[in-house]
């Protein structure tokens, strides 16, 4: 066993290089030194710094042998070559369920003891998940020292507001080499040429499901979770998703977005005009057949 000399103060845990202590000590502080050049987004190592550079530069240095499917994260890749081959060693003592990896395990396992182990040092709410944490404490960060000549609208980094002056002048400096569709944020980009390549990084740690974007991870991990950060102020009903929220409150103004080119009649939901569609369709197949 290699030995590990170097111990932290805060929590006890001990590591066998300074540098590897010093990095985890920002953990307790908050100190993140490192900032991106391209959105100045701050990371607490430069390791985390350079995983995180490779969302601006596309870069997917870690390829699947197996399908030739690439990944920015060799952690991703990791769980990735999982699906290959089935393996699922970690099993639940309380239910018998099986997953590939211990972390994933050990979330499962919350969901019996009900351990909420990440929490809120400005106000003591305690989360299921790290990133739910995250989530939560952007709400305690209100300072906003970047503000738009334009709209008046604050922001926390200054990249932000750069993508956001676009909103105002229009332009799109970053354009699709595939179809020359043009977007204002790099980001923006990224996501779309997902379309043309099919691929799809954001993984799923708890059903393997993969998105291609990583809003949709998120709402989609809520049905995991149970969480229902969206809801109603009329009624206090919660959803997961706020296109789902948005379709309920039409329940509360009576407002019917969705109507019918052929006779007018409008409705809250696009499934139902569709619905109602197919029944003009059907009475001109039987006008048709009476002939």
């Amino acid at each position: 066993m290699a030995e590990k000399p170097f111990s932290c103060s805060e929590c006890g845990r001990c590591f066998s290089r300074k540098g590897i202590l010093i990095s985890h000590q920002r953990s307790h502080t908050g100190e993140k030194p490192y900032s991106c050049l391209e959105c100045g987004r701050c990371s607490s190592s430069k390791d985390q710094l350079i995983r995180h550079q490779t969302r601006h530069t596309g870069e997917r240095p870690f390829s699947c042998l197996e399908c030739g499917k690439c990944f920015r994260q060799k952690s991703d890749f990791a769980k990735h070559k999982r699906a290959h081959t089935t393996e699922k060693p970690f099993s639940c003592s309380e239910c018998g369920k099986r997953y590939s990896w211990k972390n994933q395990l050990i979330r499962h396992q919350r969901g019996h003891t009900g351990e909420k182990p990440f929490s809120c040092r400005d106000c003591g709410k305690c989360f299921l998940e790290r990133w739910l944490l995250v989530n939560h404490e952007k709400a305690h960060r209100s300072e906003k020292p970047f503000p738009c000549s334009e709209c008046g609208e604050c922001f926390s980094r200054r990249g932000h507001l750069i993508s956001h002056l676009r909103s105002h002048t229009g332009e799109k400096p970053y354009s699709c080499s595939e179809c020359g569709k043009c977007f204002s944020g790099r980001p923006n980009l990224v996501a779309h040429q997902r379309i043309h390549t099919g691929d799809r990084p954001f993984l799923c740690t708890e059903c393997g499901k993969c998105f291609s974007d990583k809003s949709n991870l998120a709402a989609h991990q809520r049905i995991h979770t149970g969480d229902r950060i969206y809801s109603c102020c009329e009624c206090g009903r919660g959803f997961t998703q706020r296109s789902n929220l948005v379709r309920h409150e039409r329940v509360h103004t009576g407002v019917q977005p969705f109507s019918c080119s052929e006779c007018g009649r409008k409705f809250s939901r696009k499934s139902s005009l569709i619905s109602h569609l197919s029944s003009h369709r059907r009475k001109e197949v039987e006008e048709i057949e009476a002939k």
